[in-house]
């Protein structure tokens, strides 16, 4: 039997032949019979990577098309490449003592650049037309709502029952969802503004109480931002008037990376990313929430927002057989929680698995080993490159819409593919385990379906849905 498959990103196979990929034009065919061919072929290495023309004279049984001298230049890597890489290599980041560096992490190239955590209190996404706005929750800045007041009480603003005020950390799943955006209520609303459909501008409509790194208050104004020209201008100062700044943020300088930081203390911008390009994986401390619903700081990975994870829970540690869950592009789908503390100790869980799809495509395998706590901050983790880019690549078109989102007690799923054919829906929460899962019959087209999550408690899952070659994942928030 021969396998064949052409595409823009496709593979040729044959059980003799180890991890074989190449280009070839963007059309696609499947041959999968029972043959009689005869073929010849030559090869060569370049720098470690086989090199095969194959010519190949077939007549195919089951349909009689023949096969004249067909052509294919294919490459693939030698058993002494992907087999070799395959092993899993351990490596570390060291975030130091109390966790006070952040580590940027390329899977491919290994530690990026590491940066003080304490040294900024707001970021800004540089993306023109993005409304998120982080606060460094990890290293203990908190965003109040101010009530008390539309944005004409700025000077007047006081602390007076600030227990009381609503409190927003970042949201832990979506690098788009920064504190500031937490009260969005829907377009046009996005938390601390008011999109503008004919300028395209933001019109900040809230006002702030933050509570800066060293514990200090500050009352803050958001009151624009400029999309098209990616500036934010905001104001801030004392709650008593004095030290004030009116700030215009021009973002267009740091357009390599995703954000760039605000010092609210010394009143300077902070560069503090590695270039989105470089990174895929963050070590460091943060605002997430625990399964019981309440926010803490925790050391955590969060990942790049191009890249994707697939997380395998209570499994064997040589397990390999990814692509079953769809990969992850929230936030935090490695997180916190692969390793937990005894009261004395720390330990790591070794029936966790993690499947990183880096930004060049290629799937690493990686599974923490040891994890020094707050002492040392030291990581250690084993890694393997165990596919490159155009190997079993999805080409389908697909989409997956899921609102409203976040739900209360019925989500309307809207899903489209090209194919057809029976689907498998599941619903993971925090830790991986299954929540739902349901087989459905897709028609080529639009399909939609109707989901009841009462019996889900509050809290954010992972929506999945995989037929064939297709396999899309999307945040939930089940809130009531």
């Amino acid at each position: 039997m021969i396998c064949v498959s052409f595409g823009e990103n496709c593979s040729f196979s044959r059980p003799d032949f180890p991890a074989i990929y190449y280009i070839a034009n963007p059309k696609t065919f499947i041959f999968n019979y029972q043959i009689n061919s005869f073929y010849h072929f030559t090869s060569f290495d370049v720098s470690g990577i086989r090199l095969l023309i194959i010519t190949i004279y077939t007549i195919m049984k089951t349909n009689y098309y023949i096969i004249t001298k067909s052509i294919l230049l294919v490459a693939f890597l030698a058993f002494s490449g992907l087999a070799k890489s395959q092993v899993m290599v351990n490596d570390s980041v060291t975030m130091g003592a109390t966790y006070s560096n952040e580590i940027y992490y390329s899977m491919s190239n290994g530690q990026v650049s590491s940066h003080a955590r304490n040294t900024w209190d707001l970021a800004f996404r540089t993306f023109a037309y993005s409304s998120s706005i982080l606060i460094n929750d990890g290293s203990g800045v908190v965003l109040y709502s101010y009530p008390k007041s539309d944005t004409s009480g700025y000077a007047t603003m006081d602390t007076i029952g600030l227990s009381t005020f609503p409190v927003y950390y970042n949201d832990p799943e979506d690098w788009e969802n920064g504190a500031f955006s937490r009260s969005a209520t829907g377009h046009p609303n996005y938390g601390w503004c008011v999109y503008n459909s004919i300028t395209h501008n933001l019109h900040g409509d809230s006002l702030y109480i933050v509570k800066l790194r060293n514990g200090s208050l500050k009352k803050i104004f958001v009151y624009l931002k400029n999309s098209i020209g990616a500036t934010y201008y905001f104001k801030y100062a004392n709650m008593d008037g004095t030290d004030a700044h009116d700030i215009a943020m021009d973002c267009n300088p740091y357009m390599t990376k995703d954000f760039v930081g605000y010092d609210l203390q010394t009143n300077v911008v902070v560069d503090f990313q590695a270039p989105k390009a470089n990174w895929d994986l963050l070590f460091t401390k943060y605002m997430s929430v625990q399964p019981n619903g309440t926010p803490y700081p925790v050391m955590g990975v969060l990942s790049n927002p191009v890249i994707g994870v697939e997380r395998y829970a209570q499994v064997d540690p040589a397990f390999m057989a990814w692509g079953s869950l769809g990969f992850d592009e929230t936030r935090q789908p490695i997180g916190w929680n692969w390793k937990t503390f005894s009261g004395t100790s720390w330990s790591v869980e070794d029936s966790l698995i993690f499947f990183v799809r880096d930004q060049a495509g290629d799937v690493y395998r990686m599974a923490f080993n040891k994890f020094g706590g707050s002492a040392t901050g030291k990581i250690v983790f084993g890694k393997s490159k165990i596919s490159v880019t155009g190997i079993a690549m999805n080409n389908n078109p697909a989409s997956l819409e899921l609102y409203p989102n976040p739900v209360g007690d019925v989500l309307n799923v809207k899903f489209f593919t090209e194919t057809h054919g029976p689907a498998e829906v599941k619903v993971f929460d925090l830790l991986g385990n299954i929540v739902y899962n349901d087989r459905i019959e897709l028609v080529s087209g639009t399909n939609q379906m109707n989901m009841n999550v009462n019996e889900f408690k509050p809290g954010v899952y992972t929506f999945n849905i995989q037929s064939g070659l297709v396999n899309i994942t999307k945040k939930l928030i089940v809130n009531r």
